[in-house]
């Protein structure tokens, strides 16, 4: 970023900058709050992150009737603040990691900080379809462990091809009466183990060559419109559930050539931290979670970075 565009903004140093606000920037913040570091946290306009779009959380210890995706980050906003947290609901637009100490600049404001959390996540990739959008919640979903004991005896639907797609439909079939896996091609993607496992199984039957061109029903999910991907044909199928398994994008695009990513985008950590590839900058949660993308290990993992991140503030002698 130039010297211009710093010096146009009141520039805010601070001891540890989180950026982002799911449940690992949070508990990143409750662990270094309480740590006397007085953390801000540049909370974004889509505060919460993925967990604002989910409606019942019934899989995160504590909550034993469960509780929608807001109200937990509710709370978890509140238990930060009530430490110390400062929250700033804007989006990191620059980051630099080039020099000591780092510079955050959002569209109002700039930050240095001799400690960077980065917590931003990643997001499901969707169909782009208008009816998907607006039945997300009301039967489909993108967390088949997120969701799927609410589809408990009904017939469900798989999108994907990969091993997320055969992961997910192995799951739901715990659950579901019956799970169809619906693919655009005529063969899978997935590892060869995950297929057999899928091709194998009692519960799970394939819609070869076949694309979702709509999703049916008015108040709740009721089926699917299915497109031939060969000659176009539309049919319909009976589901009560619709999951999209095509994957996720970390969003790090603010860390391009910045920070050491993996071939998918993710953030490359330093096995069992969460240090990256630049000295004192660390990473948690989905933005360096190809694998478990979970609320419980996000903020696990929030834990974990807040207490790196006090540790080699004390080794590099801030007070």
């Amino acid at each position: 970023m130039s010297d211009m565009e710093s010096s146009a903004k009141d520039v805010r140093h601070c001891r540890i900058l989180i950026v982002g606000s799911g449940p690992a920037g949070y508990t990143a913040a409750i662990y270094a709050a309480r740590a006397g570091l007085a953390p801000v946290v540049l909370a974004g306009f889509a505060f919460g992150g993925q967990l604002m779009i989910t409606t019942d959380v019934e899989n995160y210890p504590g909550y034993p009737e469960g509780i929608t995706g807001p109200g937990m980050m509710e709370d978890l906003q509140k238990q930060a603040e009530r430490f110390g947290a400062e929250l700033i609901f804007e989006d990191a637009t620059r980051v630099d990691t080039s020099s000591r100490p780092f510079q955050v600049e959002t569209d109002e404001a700039s930050f240095t900080a001799d400690s960077l959390i980065i917590a931003t996540g990643a997001s499901a990739r969707w169909l782009g379809l208008e009816s998907e959008t607006r039945l997300t919640n009301l039967g489909v979903s993108a967390c088949a462990t997120c969701d799927g004991a609410l589809f408990r005896e009904k017939p469900l639907a798989v999108v994907g091809g990969g091993d997320t797609a055969m992961e997910e439909a192995l799951f739901l079939t715990r659950f579901a009466t019956r799970v169809t896996v619906i693919h655009r091609r005529s063969e899978l993607r997935a590892s060869k183990i995950m297929q057999e496992r899928a091709l194998a199984h009692e519960k799970i039957d394939f819609e070869w060559n076949s694309e979702v061109a709509e999703v049916l029903g008015d108040d709740f999910v009721t089926g699917v419109r299915l497109r031939d991907t060969e000659t176009g044909e539309l049919r319909d199928l009976a589901v009560e559930g619709l999951f999209i398994a095509i994957g996720h994008q970390p969003n790090t695009s603010l860390f391009e050539d910045k920070l050491a990513l993996d071939e998918s985008g993710y953030i490359k950590l330093t096995p069992a931290t969460t240090r990256t590839s630049v000295e004192g900058v660390f990473a948690c949660g989905d933005v360096a979670d190809p694998i478990y993308r979970q609320a419980v290990t996000a903020a696990g993992t929030g834990c974990m970075a807040a207490i790196d991140s006090e540790r080699w503030l004390a080794e590099q002698g801030f007070e």
